[in-house]
């Protein structure tokens, strides 16, 4: 989520980067994104939590912008929430310490999070429809590059993504009126830029060296 300022994404402030550092927002967030619009009870039903808390995280989350009132569904009282078209970005390490506590909580989770996807895809991609997994596809490529040529690289991948996330924004903005498309499915795209010559020899031997000081991250 970290991107070039040149792309459109909302760049979080420090208080939204708090605020959006809780396990439940997170997984409120992440069911939006996966499932789309949702009420607070229907959540609640999917997360084991009461309408209460599910209902004051949305909030929370709503305050920040990072969700919104889905227009048009829902009866009387009755609100959905979807994510707010666009995307956001993580930005740089801020200075306030408590907000750069938080950055790592929500790189940590990011980490967990593709770790995750990419499980669920390797053992379900079987199941599958086949012009679903003809179109899907893994990566990597280790390369030998200077700073300029890296930063280049990185931004010309994200504009290629960009252009996909405004056609995605539009079809999300359509689907509020006329429905879901079925022809569409919840697409996920990992891409990392990772300079591991960066990191001093010693550091990285050191880690690899002794995995039992290293606290296990969430499952």
């Amino acid at each position: 989520m970290r991107k070039s300022k040149s792309f459109s994404a909302r760049t979080l402030d420090a208080n939204a980067l708090k605020s959006f550092a809780h396990p439940l927002r997170l997984r409120i967030y992440e069911l939006l994104d996966e499932r789309g619009p949702a009420t607070a009870t229907g959540l609640a039903a999917l997360l084991g939590e009461n309408t209460g808390a599910t209902s004051y995280h949305l909030r929370e989350l709503a305050r920040h912008g990072m969700i919104e009132v889905a227009a048009g569904m829902g009866r009387g009282k009755e609100k959905y929430w979807r994510v707010v078209p666009g995307g956001f970005t993580y930005g740089d390490a801020p200075p306030d310490a408590e907000a750069a506590s938080a950055l790592e909580v929500l790189l940590d989770d990011l980490v967990r999070q593709r770790g995750s996807e990419l499980a669920r895809w390797r053992e379900g991609a079987s199941r599958a429809p086949a012009e679903w997994v003809e179109a899907s596809g893994f990566g990597r490529r280790s390369l030998r590059l200077t700073v300029e040529e890296t930063a280049e690289l990185r931004d010309q991948v994200l504009e290629v993504l960009e252009r996909y996330r405004t056609v995605a924004d539009g079809r999300q903005a359509e689907a509020a009126e006329e429905g879901r498309d079925p022809s569409t499915g919840h697409v996920v795209i990992h891409f990392d830029v990772l300079p591991l010559g960066a990191v001093p020899e010693d550091e990285a031997a050191g880690q690899e060296a002794d995995p039992a000081g290293q606290e296990a991250g969430p499952a």
